[in-house]
C-alpha cells in the first residue's frame, strides 16, 4: 500500500466531492438569464464530478485504503461561495475555472506518483481529460461573458 499516493486520491476525492456541493449550490442560486446556460452546464458537471468521486473511493479502496467519513472532510475551495448577488455569473465562472485548474494540478500530480500502478494512472488520466475538458468549457465562457 502506497500511503502518499493514498492520501493524494482522499484528496482528490474530497475536490470532487466539494465540486459537486459547490456546483449544486451555484447551479440552484444564480438567476436571471444570463446565468441559464452556466446553471444547465454545472448542473451536467454534478453528475460527472460524483462519478469522478466514486470511482476514486473505488480505487483508494482497492490500493488498500479506507474511504472516509464526512467528518474528515476540510472544505477548501473558497472561490466558489455564493455571493449576495444571485446574477453575479463572471465569479461563479471565474470559481470553477479556479476549482477545475486545482483539479488538474491535483490529477497530473497524482499520475507522476503512479510508477508501477498503471491501474490508477489510467483512471487519473480519464479523469484529468475530463477535467481539462471542463476548464476549457468555463474558459470560453469567460471570454463570452467577459465581452457583453
Amino acid at each position: 500500500m502506497n500511503k502518499e499516493l493514498i492520501a493524494e486520491l482522499t484528496r482528490a476525492y474530497w475536490m470532487e466531492l466539494e465540486a459537486v456541493i459547490n456546483f449544486i449550490c451555484a447551479s440552484t442560486n444564480l438567476v436571471g438569464a444570463r446565468a441559464e446556460p452556466i446553471k444547465q452546464s454545472l448542473a451536467a458537471d454534478v453528475v460527472e464530478e460524483t462519478q469522478h468521486a466514486q470511482a476514486l473511493a473505488r480505487r483508494i479502496h482497492i490500493i488498500g485504503g479506507t474511504i472516509p467519513g464526512s467528518m474528515q472532510f476540510r472544505p477548501g475551495q473558497k472561490s466558489l461561495q455564493p455571493t449576495d448577488d444571485p446574477t453575479d455569473v463572471l465569479s461563479v465562472i471565474r470559481g470553477v475555472i479556479e476549482t477545475e485548474e486545482t483539479a488538474v494540478a491535483q490529477y497530473k500530480k497524482i499520475i507522476q506518483m503512479c510508477d508501477d500502478d498503471p491501474v490508477t494512472e489510467d483512471i487519473c488520466v480519464t479523469l484529468l481529460a475530463d477535467e481539462e475538458e471542463h476548464l476549457r468549457l468555463f474558459q470560453g465562457y469567460l471570454l463570452e461573458y467577459e465581452r457583453s
